[in-house]
């Protein structure tokens, strides 16, 4: 994954990831005596989501931060640390569940990673997913890029953000039948009036990272003074989120 994520800050300030990931459950098909295992669980609000509609679950998150603090608002659930490119069960799953994961893996990984996903689920499993799609976050990044640009500086975008016809046919190559997907905008509001640069700290650093302080705190603010008129509204920034949301079905070998 691309982030190291500061948990603390993430559970406090950005519950809206598995507030809107909630809706993404209804998905997933067939009775409550399934095995579904939460990919990217983060801390752990969703996982147990899952338990409280009867499914027997797993949560499995790459972060240590954030299985830290689902351990310990859910010690009666399992969670595993673990990479959505390489982790392997002990049981194949019913259904692999993930929410706002999938943006993170690189796009050079991506093959590998549903190759691996098809190898952890029984055949007829579900893949049921939600995850940043193309345009996502765009406004906000083409501020940035700019104001980078007029430094004589490279803004390096980590993220990948697919259209819609470029991901399920990459699914369909590694074994999945595509049942459903939607890309839509959904503009998501952040809590307070610094929530831009609250934003960015979360889930933007790495353009940052070998910038001077002062320099980086002067991006933030003509960043601010430029998306204002178009992404702050009622006193709450909005970033303009894209998603792809997708239910996939593993064919029979």
């Amino acid at each position: 994954m691309n982030i190291t994520w500061q948990a603390e800050n993430y559970k406090d300030n950005f519950s809206f990831v598995h507030q809107y990931g909630e809706d993404v459950l209804n998905l997933i098909t067939g009775d409550t005596k399934q095995f579904v295992v939460d990919l990217g669980c983060g801390n752990g609000v969703l996982t147990q989501k899952l338990s409280e509609r009867g499914f027997r679950v797993l949560g499995i998150d790459d972060s240590s931060e954030m299985l830290a603090i689902a351990r310990q608002q859910y010690p009666d659930l399992e969670f595993l640390q673990g990479n959505a490119v390489n982790f392997q069960l002990k049981e194949k799953a019913d259904v692999i569940f993930s929410n706002a994961v999938f943006h993170w893996i690189d796009g050079n990984r991506q093959e590998e990673m549903l190759r691996n996903l098809s190898c952890q689920l029984k055949p007829g499993g579900q893949l049921v997913c939600e995850f940043g799609g193309k345009g996502c976050a765009e406004q906000v990044h083409a501020a940035l890029e700019e104001l980078f640009r007029e430094r004589g500086l490279s803004y390096l975008r980590f993220f990948y953000f697919p259209g819609i016809g470029e991901y399920t046919s990459l699914m369909e190559k590694c074994g999945f039948k595509v049942t459903y997907a939607i890309l839509f905008d959904r503009p998501t509001p952040q809590k307070n009036e610094n929530g831009l640069e609250e934003w960015i700290r979360m889930f933007n650093k790495k353009p940052f990272e070998n910038l001077s302080e002062d320099t980086v705190n002067e991006i933030w603010a003509q960043a601010k003074q430029r998306l204002q008129p178009v992404l702050f509204h009622d006193g709450k920034w909005f970033i303009d989120y894209v998603r792809i949301r997708i239910r996939a079905v593993k064919e029979p070998r």
